[in-house]
């Protein structure tokens, strides 16, 4: 893998007030056609579900960030190669990280990953995870507007 470093906060804090961050979004499908998402413990997005997903670090490349994030947030290292890439989306968020005095750009390269099973799904970025259809995630008011989105866009 590439030559990963994370920022310092401080660091971290200048670049997510003046520069755009690149992520992958990932759209986890269960052989009952669900999808994964979980309960987002930090902002921005903070309490609401949400599917998976992480930053690209400078340096890395996407299919080398792709097997880092799935591992990190589903347990499971996945390869890119048996991903569906969906498409380009923005995230605009009024806060960060950081708080609310820092508003959050993100370019989403968003990827689905279907017939997934035997996850080992950390507990370090969300507090719980459920797998809900279509139509559940489209009537609960506590699956943030991205995630349906990605749904009402019909990509996925």
């Amino acid at each position: 893998m590439a030559n990963e470093k994370w920022l310092s906060e401080e660091i971290f804090k200048c670049v997510v007030e003046h520069v755009t961050l690149v992520s992958i979004d990932l759209i986890v499908e269960n052989k009952n056609s669900e999808i994964l998402l979980g309960r987002r413990k930090n902002r921005p997005a903070k309490d609401f579900l949400f599917v998976p997903g992480g930053r690209i670090l400078k340096g890395e490349t996407i299919s080398e960030a792709f097997r880092r994030i799935t591992l990190s947030e589903l347990g499971k290292e996945i390869s890119i190669s048996s991903a569906k890439f969906i498409g380009v989306f923005e995230h605009f968020y009024d806060d960060s990280f950081f708080g609310n005095d820092v508003s959050t750009h993100y370019v989403v390269l968003a990827y689905k990953i279907s017939n997934v099973d035997n996850l080992d799904l950390p507990r370090s970025q969300h507090t719980e995870y459920l797998w809900l259809s279509a139509e559940g995630i489209l009537n609960r008011e506590d699956v943030h507007f991205y995630t349906k989105a990605y749904l009402e866009r019909k990509v996925i």
